[in-house]
């Protein structure tokens, strides 16, 4: 018989050591007893925070009157979630949000997990259940995350949609694009996918801008609200170039004028080395040719019509017949 360390079986604390403090009864029962787990839970040496699922007792915080799994860390409760499905799930939704490292998740949120139909399990207390056709925790539809089965980011993020707060929607779709671990165009294939999703309408209308170049939410008002319409030009938007031996990417660039129109963020220029680059960067674009117009974050929420003005005057002044585009302009720059 094996003996007992820190008043828990041997074997089973090793298991328990083993597992990052976690253990599940499928385990247990190849090496002992079942009676010897069902004691170390019986005597609070062991949390069930799962069906089949245990945590160390040692590693449970929290007020008492939570749903277990909600009194562990969240990089445990995911652990035990996984445990849980038997190799037959993946993280989904909102947590599989924060394993992308998009959105952390609120410890007040549930742990969610996508199955396949048919999978004999269910939602708990502080773990949501969700049941797809089609489903398997495998290449195309999961891959392994730090260490954790969890959905492909594009069915992530659509999954995801109508549970974030409507304020943080947009950041995360952008972020996802701007960190390039995904494209409008794969995130709207996964949305065909989806045709009875909440708020469908307003995530395709943020694809549709995503799609068109914007790559942050100002961009997104300038495109409804400023830089479409009569006499705006087809801009460029996020135009790469090669500007001084390294790529920079415009906001808005209209070619046949040589003109960038830059978007300048509430947080821009906060710190005066931004301002020394930017300036930088723009100075390098007018020995180019390219002229730089930037407008505030203020000015382009606030006076939108001015803004607009402004911007058909500098595009007509670069219209005029003595403003001759330099030929070797795309050459150099190399623009994409």
């Amino acid at each position: 018989m094996s003996g007992t360390v820190g008043g828990v079986n041997s074997v089973l604390r090793a298991l328990v050591d083993g597992n990052g403090g976690l253990v599940t009864r499928r385990a247990a029962s190849q090496v002992l007893p079942r009676w010897v787990l069902e004691d170390a839970s019986r005597s609070g040496r062991l949390l069930r925070l799962l069906p089949g699922v245990y945590v160390d007792a040692a590693l449970v915080d929290g007020v008492e009157s939570a749903p277990p799994l909600a009194r562990v860390t969240p990089i445990l409760a995911r652990r035990a979630a996984v445990a849980y499905t038997g190799g037959r799930g993946a993280l989904s939704h909102l947590t599989a949000l924060d394993v992308w490292k998009l959105r952390s998740q609120p410890p007040s949120e549930p742990v969610h997990l996508n199955v396949p139909i048919g999978v004999g399990l269910r939602s708990w207390p502080h773990l949501v259940v969700h049941h797809r056709r089609s489903f398997a925790p495998e290449p195309p539809h999961a891959l392994v995350r730090d260490g954790v089965p969890v959905t492909r980011l594009d069915r992530t993020l659509v999954d995801a949609w109508p549970l974030l707060p409507p304020a943080d929607r947009p950041a995360t779709l952008i972020g996802a694009v701007n960190d390039r671990l995904t494209t409008p165009q794969r995130i709207a294939a996964a949305l065909a996918t989806a045709p009875k999703l909440a708020d469908r309408a307003a995530l395709r209308g943020l694809l549709d801008r995503l799609a068109a170049g914007c790559r942050s939410p100002l961009e997104i008002w300038g495109h409804d609200h400023v830089f479409v319409g009569p006499g705006m030009p087809a801009f460029q938007r996020q135009a790469r170039v090669r500007l001084g031996g390294r790529v920079v990417y415009l906001d808005l660039f209209a070619e046949a004028e040589l003109v960038d129109i830059e978007l300048d963020g509430a947080a821009s220029h906060a710190d005066p080395r931004d301002r020394e680059i930017d300036l930088r960067r723009d100075a390098l674009l007018a020995a180019s040719g390219v002229l730089v117009v930037r407008f505030s974050h203020r000015r382009l929420l606030h006076e939108p019509d001015e803004v607009r003005r402004e911007t058909l005057a500098v595009l007509a002044t670069r219209r005029r017949q003595d403003f001759v585009p330099d030929p070797g302009l795309r050459r150099r720059l190399l623009i994409e």
